[in-house]
């Protein structure tokens, strides 16, 4: 197929780190892959006169950032300025996706002969800065949905009346997230992403450390994010932190920890969750995203949303158990993962795809979801999953 991938603005965001995966495997695997993205857009003339009036000066428009489609084999272009992407960007296709609400509105302008239209969702994006209606709407556009998480599909389902959504939850690549079997921390060490964005939920997480730390006073936060902390969101004073790790290094942060965090209250998938288990580290969450689906069977510990109380005492509970049970949680934990890979996952991309553009030769299909992380205990395993890279 001739797939085209239409894109926002890129910078290093784990949806958009999905998306440069499923389109790099995709080319590798025969198709004619295409990607279109759109540059920062300029400060808008009030940005100017604020900067202006404080003696700053006019802001410089804004570099486009080192990005996930940097050194792939996948061809790519920019538009000449932000603006909506349109027919004379794209190439002829068999199918076109978007992958975010605002290209989801180019891309229903775009014309037939631009491909069968795909619609690939990571996150119901109703956030507080972001207008609601147009991104209800784009629910609504008569693309094929391909998503991510069995949520996402159930709210399809439920609340846009559309029954018809491709599931292609994403993997984690054991090249780059691996660690060897180990035994539990010597100080006891907890880890975290930091963000000030409300719906990450680091506000739950710290609250939850510090009640933890009154029981285990040598407790320790490794944490990592791509800002400097804020002062209504500070560290424990003795927090390991650093901004922006190199994506080779992000292993050892989630190496380092006896358990890792996610207290958001709203995930379109969650991939920290994956790429801690690949690095034997079991994994306290609320339940956002795919949550519920990974940590199901013992592989790691739900608590309650919003429940910064329940979830000092699960890190109570996996930081005092017993070395040998806290190895067998780690090894479930990385058992969880490893029999899905991206393989995998391009395969349900894929088939989604295919979906598109059999649909739009006016043909009627019925789509049944269910998450590959959904695996019965009486399922075979693989007899070759994905291995990890090192020697141990």
């Amino acid at each position: 197929m001739k797939i085209t991938f239409v894109l926002p603005t890129l910078c290093l965001t784990g949806g958009i780190r999905v998306v440069s995966i499923f389109a790099e495997l995709l080319r590798k695997r025969g198709h004619e892959v295409f990607v279109i993205s759109v540059p920062h857009a300029p400060p808008i003339l009030r940005q100017q006169v604020k900067s202006l009036l404080r003696g700053r000066g006019l802001i410089s428009a804004p570099k486009n950032e080192p990005s996930f489609f940097d050194n792939l084999g996948v061809k790519h272009e920019i538009t000449d300025r932000y603006r909506p992407v349109e027919d004379k960007d794209v190439p002829d296709a068999d199918v076109v996706v978007a992958t975010w609400w605002e290209t989801a509105e180019w891309v229903a302008k775009l014309s037939p002969s631009k491909g069968a239209k795909a619609y690939f969702i990571q996150h119901h994006e109703v956030f507080d800065y972001i207008p609601e209606g147009r991104v209800e709407a784009t629910w609504m556009l008569p693309m094929h949905k391909i998503t991510i998480s069995q949520w996402l599909v159930d709210l399809a389902r439920t609340k846009y009346k559309d029954d018809q959504v491709s599931l292609a939850p994403p993997s984690v690549d054991t090249k780059q997230f691996y660690a060897c079997p180990r035994h539990k921390q010597s100080v006891p060490t907890i880890g975290m992403m930091y963000s000030t964005i409300y719906w990450k939920g680091t506000d739950i997480a710290l609250k939850a450390f510090s009640l933890a730390a009154e029981k285990i006073p040598n407790l320790r936060l490794v944490a990592f994010g791509t800002q400097a902390p804020s002062s209504e969101l500070p560290l424990p004073t003795n927090a390991e932190y650093v901004i922006q790790p190199d994506q080779d290094q992000i292993k050892d942060y989630y190496s380092k920890c006896d358990a890792w965090l996610l207290a958001s209250r709203s995930e379109g998938f969650g991939l920290p969750i994956i790429e801690a288990m690949a690095c034997r580290t079991p994994v306290i969450s609320t339940p956002a995203g795919a949550a519920p689906e990974i940590l199901s069977g013992g592989s790691g510990i739900l608590v309650q949303p919003e429940d910064p109380e329940e979830m000092a005492e699960a890190i109570q509970y996996v930081c005092q158990l017993p070395d040998a049970q806290w190895r067998a949680l780690s090894e479930a934990a990385y058992a969880k993962v490893v029999n899905y890979t991206w393989e995998d996952a391009t395969t349900y991309f894929e088939a989604g795809l295919k979906v598109a553009v059999d649909k739009s030769k006016q043909r009627d299909f019925k789509i049944f979801s269910c998450s590959p992380y959904y695996v019965p205990d009486d399922m075979p395993q693989k007899d070759n999953p994905e291995k990890v890279p090192v020697e141990c």
